[in-house]
């Protein structure tokens, strides 16, 4: 007889391996966690000493889960993460030490960013870049086999300011966002919303493939799709994959990743077969745009890593077989207020709430107006290979 693995309720450990609110709460000061929350609502920067203190925090609840190094989290323009770590011991004499992290190690990082792509934004030769703690997105640990390591999402910026990453300027669209949207309420009478901010939630699609296959095709393994080879014995012409029945291996999968996804905070809600043979999605519930936009990135991550434990390869690659469907990541996108209320709601009479006609109407003049830059920044050679077939949204926009 097997014994079967016993499954706590997901409520009981989702966000276990997050630097929440919540925890942060019960390890400081109620006058440093106001400061905190004050610096995440109005940007009003916490001191020296409050940083302090909450870097205590951080460093021993990391310490009470098994983590020995840290590392500031960011996403340079090359489309994946990127990382330095470092650990938390300081030499106090010979053969001794202890775990230190101060507020200025937790606020600022000084990674070498000559390597990076900069946009042609300087020099390559101007090597200095600086990660600095985005405080809206909590702290993360990762695990792996052998150890765990405290992740600190953050922005990676040049010495004069500018941004080196894709994460700072999605929080200057939402501070401009924010400024516009508050305005436009109170010309509506709505004077008790002091912030609006844009939520969204990423669905991403996926193939699995054995890894026996995959590691015959050096295309796949180099370009991360096929670039030569008959076409599929089955395409995806009887339509009988998608929502069809998930095969068990793949089940197992899943719900692995949903597993460590859970305990990183990431509210995947839903999993399902998609169109073209192999091909798979998980979507999850909306949150803000940029913890959002983290938790892809993590989501992403984690289902690389946890394939390969099951024999296994995750393609993430737009279009990796030709003559079916590629996979998107297509954005389920609204604004929200700081009472929860979501602007872009239609009601039970939208033809008569002038205030959701009008933010509607926004977006689409906005859509309009800046759609060469809306198709821009998603421009590249792999969604630019899948648009235009059979695929949402079509090439053109």
């Amino acid at each position: 007889m097997t014994l079967k693995k016993e499954h706590p309720k997901v409520s009981d450990y989702f966000g276990h391996n997050t630097f929440s609110e919540e925890a942060m709460r019960r390890m400081v000061s109620d006058a440093t966690y106001k400061a905190f929350k004050q610096w995440q609502d109005e940007g009003v920067v916490i001191s020296q000493e409050q940083a302090d203190e909450i870097a205590e925090a951080m460093k021993d609840w990391a310490l009470s889960k098994g983590a020995t190094a840290y590392t500031h989290w960011f996403q340079p323009m090359t489309g994946l993460t990127a990382e330095k770590h470092d650990s938390f011991i300081s030499v106090t004499g010979p053969c001794r030490v202890m775990e230190k992290f101060t507020g200025s190690k937790l606020i600022l990082g000084e990674p070498d960013a000559s390597s990076f792509p900069s946009g042609g934004l300087r020099a390559t030769f101007e090597a200095r870049g600086y990660t600095a703690w985005d405080p809206s997105s909590p702290a993360f640990i990762v695990e792996v086999a052998y150890g765990k390591t405290l992740c600190i999402p953050s922005i990676f910026v040049s010495y004069t300011g500018q941004a080196l990453d894709k994460k700072l300027p999605l929080l200057r669209s939402e501070t401009a966002l924010n400024k516009a949207a508050v305005e436009m309420l109170k010309l509506f009478g709505v004077d008790d919303v002091a912030k609006v901010y844009s939520t969204c939630g990423a669905e991403q699609e996926y193939f699995l493939i054995d890894q026996s296959y995959y590691k015959l095709r050096s295309d796949l393994q180099l370009t991360g799709r096929t670039l030569v080879g008959a076409p599929s014995p089955k395409g995806q012409q009887l339509e009988d994959q998608y929502f069809g029945s998930i095969k068990e291996r793949v089940l197992n999968y899943m719900n692995e990743v949903a597993e460590e996804s859970y305990r990183l905070g990431i509210p995947v809600t839903t999993r399902h077969n998609e169109v073209a043979p192999h091909q798979y999605e998980f979507a999850p519930y909306f949150e803000r745009s940029n913890l959002a936009a983290d938790h892809n990135q993590l989501l992403m991550d984690t289902m690389k890593k946890v394939a390969k434990r099951h024999g296994l390869e995750c393609l993430l690659h737009e279009k990796p077989f030709d003559r079916v469907n590629g996979s998107g990541k297509h954005l389920n996108w609204s604004m929200a207020d700081d009472k929860g209320k979501n602007l872009l709601d239609p009601g039970d009479n939208p033809e008569e709430d002038l205030q959701f006609l009008t933010f509607l109407v926004a977006v689409i003049r906005a859509v309009h107006t800046y759609g060469t830059l809306l198709r821009a920044s998603v421009a590249n050679a792999g969604n630019e290979h899948r648009l235009g077939a059979n695929e949402a949204p079509p090439a053109i926009i």
